[in-house]
């Protein structure tokens, strides 16, 4: 057993641990709803267009964090604004500013000759570089995401199923809709600099996904989501310890392989619950 235990005996691994499981629980309720209603692109779109601030906020010496907000708000009052253009689909519109948020993000960086290391952290994260501030960062806003997701949810649900239906019963689509963008940025600025953005969808998908076979009710994906996403954090930091891989990687990786698992697991479920189909009578002469 010293094999299964071994690695979560250091701290800086410990503290890995720990922010995995905030960002499972934090990715959760916005995953959830980003699988229902087929926004996978969106999310997509969302994680490289911090890009930009990311990048002036390191070359200007201040905070990465502050600069993933500003262009999380502006990917998400960009995304909202464009949605409401009658003559443009809305795959259209995110599809532009996915271009041109990454487009100056990489104007931004071409700009500075020793930011290679930091693009790297950007796109791909460290876990193992977890701080105790960062927990309390999580923290917060796992607070934040559990008490939109609470509020919200009755809106959240109408506009997923029957957008006509949510704003006959005055829940105010758009409105509903801006706010789920605005969580679903949170979700993707508290989990890129542990994951990086080309992986961040690694756990907002994936664990949501895999529960989606398996769970009665949307609350009910949320909770399974985030033990799959807590299983796929402890698998791969002890996967990446043994096997000398990156960390966050390998914490995705699981996360999309439990994906499958699961969707082969349910279809093997529904095969042997499918009743044996009745022998026809033989013909009569």
């Amino acid at each position: 057993m010293e094999w299964l235990t071994a690695p979560f005996e250091v701290t800086f691994v410990q503290r890995a641990l720990w922010g995995g499981i905030l960002v499972s629980a934090i990715c959760a309720p916005a995953g959830t709803w980003v699988v229902l209603r087929g926004m996978a692109f969106l999310g997509d779109a969302m994680s490289h267009g911090l890009l930009p601030g990311v990048a002036l906020a390191a070359l200007l010496g201040g905070n990465p964090l502050v600069g993933a907000v500003a262009s999380a708000a502006v990917m998400t009052a960009g995304v909202t604004a464009l949605g409401r253009t009658p003559r443009l689909s809305q795959d259209t519109g995110i599809g532009l500013l996915f271009v041109g948020m990454l487009s100056l993000g990489v104007i931004i960086v071409s700009r500075s000759q020793s930011f290679a290391v930091d693009l790297t952290g950007f796109l791909f994260g460290d876990v193992l570089a977890v701080r105790e501030q960062d927990l309390l960062l999580l923290g917060a806003a796992l607070l934040v995401a559990l008490a939109v997701s609470v509020l919200g949810h009755r809106a959240f649900l109408a506009l997923a199923f029957d957008p006509r239906k949510a704003h006959t019963l005055g829940l105010r689509p758009p409105l509903a809709h801006a706010v789920l963008l605005g969580l679903l940025g949170m979700a993707i600025v508290a989990s890129f600099h542990i994951v990086g953005t080309l992986l961040v969808l690694g756990l907002l998908i994936a664990p949501p996904a895999a529960a989606l076979p398996w769970a009665r009710g949307v609350r009910g994906v949320m909770v399974l989501a985030a033990l799959l996403g807590t299983v796929a954090t402890f698998g791969g930091l002890l996967l990446s310890w043994h096997l000398g891989t990156a960390a966050g990687a390998t914490v995705s990786a699981l996360a999309v392989s439990l994906f499958f698992l699961s969707h082969v697991a349910s279809g093997l479920r529904h095969r042997r619950a499918r009743p044996a189909a009745v022998p026809a009578p033989a013909p009569v002469d």
